[in-house]
């Protein structure tokens, strides 16, 4: 297949290092002052990425440090020419814009890439080792890794590599330990908040059971932040295997006092008591499984119990796209600068992360495979039991 054209038009190729450098220079090289640094964005794309990029290439361009960025993620490191130099003007004019710039990839996984044989099947092999030659080939001091609980495994294993790493931790899902916030997961909320509300007058105008699913995994932090925020009478999350006749029971309750329409949130990972996690596809090896369904599945087990027309929207990947919320674009600044500062003090081996009002750093090992779940008897919960929000189950007291 054709090599994919540069994403940054005023990059150029990262200099490879002369083939027969001694492994004395590369070790000094490992150990020295950090003066070239590589940001790369694993995973899927979030709000917000571009405003580290930008915070991040700027603050190190003043500081004397070189930035590449990696396109595609772990690709520019383990394919050809993927390497770009990024400069101030590389990022002048990208905060407001969502996605990322050098892309993203949450297949390029160093671990266990996907290739085809000889007979066109897909395997997954490792390429770790080819990534940590390209990183030596050209003298690449930091890897910068942008990403959630995925690209900072990815982070972990290449630090008892060898490789130096900072981590900056992303994604909408809010999932991931260490951090009180990740950057994209308020905007994924203010759009899903946008489209619970909008969703309530075409529900009340036709009588219906507006059933709507919402990214999030295996945590429920999107479904309860954003149904709270718009008004939903129903939020069932992955924290809380639901009952689906006390769904039914909250919807007569409604109707018998003449509402005769509700909102019923549903994330994406929420399963009925006793029952398993809708998939769309099975994990494999170095891959999440996808979710999907669950919206679905929660309306098929209504649609017989009440009289009501029951309808399903899924948001889907509207909730990664577009320009990022306020916050989100101060909060990937913040991070960004935070994580050139670790660069320039060479404390590598840190995430930076969000700790009450302050920026912080923590060891990526704190980030590695603890999601962060909601709490099932927290404020959050209780305060959306306090104003007659349906969960699905009792309350643990």
């Amino acid at each position: 297949m054709p090599k994919p054209a540069s994403r940054i038009q005023t990059g150029r190729p990262a200099p490879a290092r002369k083939v027969g450098a001694t492994k004395q220079r590369a070790a000094a090289h490992a150990a020295g002052p950090i003066k070239r640094a590589c940001i790369l964005t694993g995973g899927g794309d979030a709000p917000g990425l571009n405003a580290v990029i930008r915070a991040f290439v700027k603050t190190c361009v003043d500081l004397d440090i070189e930035v590449y960025g990696s396109e595609d993620g772990f690709e520019g490191l383990i394919q050809p020419d993927r390497l770009v130099r990024l400069k101030k003007a590389s990022v002048r004019g990208i905060l407001p814009k969502g996605g990322s710039i050098i892309g993203c990839s949450n297949r390029a996984n160093p671990f266990a890439y996907p290739t085809r044989d000889a007979r066109g099947r897909e395997r997954f092999v490792d390429v770790s080792q080819q990534v940590l030659a390209r990183i030596r080939e050209h003298e690449i001091d930091v890897l910068v890794m942008v990403g959630g609980d995925g690209t900072m495994t990815h982070a972990r294993d290449l630090m008892k590599l060898g490789v130096r790493v900072v981590g900056v931790p992303k994604t909408i899902d809010n999932d991931l330990a260490a951090t009180d916030y990740t950057f994209g997961f308020d905007t994924a909320v203010e759009t899903a908040t946008w489209a619970i509300d909008a969703l309530h007058s075409t529900a009340e105008s036709h009588d219906r059971v507006m059933v709507v699913e919402l990214m999030g995994r295996y945590a429920g932090w999107i479904s309860l932040y954003a149904g709270i925020a718009g008004g939903a009478d129903v939020i069932v999350i992955p924290e809380i295997p639901y009952d689906v006749e006390r769904i039914v029971a909250k919807v007569e309750e409604r109707a018998a006092r003449g509402v005769t329409f509700s909102i019923v949130v549903v994330g994406e990972g929420a399963h009925p008591k006793g029952g398993a996690v809708s998939r769309l596809t099975r994990g494999r090896k170095g891959h999440l499984e996808r979710l999907g369904g669950a919206g679905q599945t929660l309306a098929d087990q209504l649609k017989h119990r009440i009289p009501h027309e029951v309808r399903v929207t899924v948001l889907g990947h509207l909730q990664r796209g577009g320009s990022p919320s306020s916050f989100d674009r101060l909060l990937g600044t913040r991070f960004g600068v935070e994580a050139a500062w670790l660069c320039q003090r060479g404390d590598t081996g840190r995430m930076v992360a969000l700790r009450g009002q302050d920026i912080v750093t923590v060891p990526i090992e704190e980030a590695v495979g603890h999601p962060k779940l909601v709490p099932v008897d927290g404020e959050l919960v209780r305060a959306a039991r306090a104003v007659g929000i349906e969960l699905g189950a009792p309350p643990l007291c």
